[in-house]
């Protein structure tokens, strides 16, 4: 009997937020009429793309951004780079309102000399009113469902209803948000502009002789080329010349501590040519000593 009871307000409350969606789509039944006849009016998605040729990227950057400016619009993206250190090239997107969307196009082709135009329309008056519909719907089912939470004593039917309210909150966001995007796009109309510059072309050769001022500017840039060859010479020699310049310093530093020895101890004469050095003189021996003298006896001639 508890399980019957506890089943029976449970249900109750599914049967009421059953009842919340039926009553819901009713009032939007109504509604729904007011919704179509307050986005009646067409919707349309215009863009178009321009590709125009100028004599000067830069001046016909400015003057674009000045005309969407003017128009009430903004720069949604620019990319500008040169090519081949020849000429410019600009791609820009501009966003301008719907009601300047002509006005805009005609005086950006007029901006130079116009070499490609393509424009596209896109009716989305269904996808708009449909959208806006279901918002009106999905709101009052929210609101309904908070009031059924407002109303809950079981925590069961608390749970319920909050995970319904999560669901529905969550589809309303996607709404809103899809709403927000067809609003931008059927308000503000998107152009993208190629901006590009003739190509410098090179002179002829058989055009004509060079005259007196191309010489003069043609020696003036190669005594230019020069000089500027010298500097870079001259600087690249620099460590060489300071490297150059200390050994010398060391050599002439030594050098004259060997001069200074060599002067400190005398130098033997130096022998004249075709002259022959003198024999070294031997030392005289000693005499020899002479021998005692033999004492004359009497007797000497006895032995004889």
């Amino acid at each position: 009997m508890k399980a019957e009871s506890a089943a029976e307000p449970a249900a109750g409350r599914q049967g009421a937020g059953a009842a919340a969606d039926e009553d819901a789509g009713k009032q939007q039944t109504g509604k729904g009429d007011a919704v179509d006849d307050k986005f009646a009016k067409t919707h349309v998605i215009r863009t178009a793309t321009l590709s125009v040729e100028v004599k000067s990227v830069t001046k016909a950057l400015a003057k674009a951004r000045n005309v969407a400016l003017d128009a009430g619009g903004v720069v949604e993206d620019e990319t500008t780079e040169r090519i081949d250190d020849t000429h410019v090239a600009s791609n820009v997107v501009l966003r301008v309102p719907e009601a300047e969307y002509d006005s805009v196009l005609t005086e950006l082709a007029g901006a130079g000399k116009l070499l490609a135009r393509s424009a596209n329309a896109k009716d989305v008056t269904e996808q708009v009113v449909d959208v806006n519909s279901r918002i009106a719907t999905q709101r009052a089912s929210v609101d309904r469902v908070r009031k059924l939470m407002d109303q809950a004593e079981d925590i069961t039917d608390v749970v319920a209803l909050e995970s319904q309210l999560n669901t529905r909150q969550s589809e309303l966001e996607a709404l809103l948000a899809k709403q927000a995007s067809l609003a931008d796009r059927t308000t503000m109309a998107t152009v993208t502009l190629d901006l590009s510059e003739r190509p410098k072309e090179e002179k002829d050769s058989g055009d004509g002789d060079p005259g007196f001022l191309d010489a003069l500017g043609g020696g003036w840039d190669a005594l230019v080329t020069v000089l500027r060859w010298i500097v870079v010479v001259i600087a690249a020699s620099l460590p060489f010349v300071a490297a150059l310049a200390v050994l010398l310093g060391l050599w002439l530093l030594f050098g004259a501590r060997l001069r200074s020895r060599r002067t400190r101890t005398p130098a033997p004469a130096p022998v004249p040519a075709g002259s022959h050095a003198p024999a070294a003189v031997p030392d005289p021996a000693p005499a020899p000593t002479p021998a005692p003298d033999a004492d004359p006896s009497p007797d000497a001639g006895k032995r004889d």
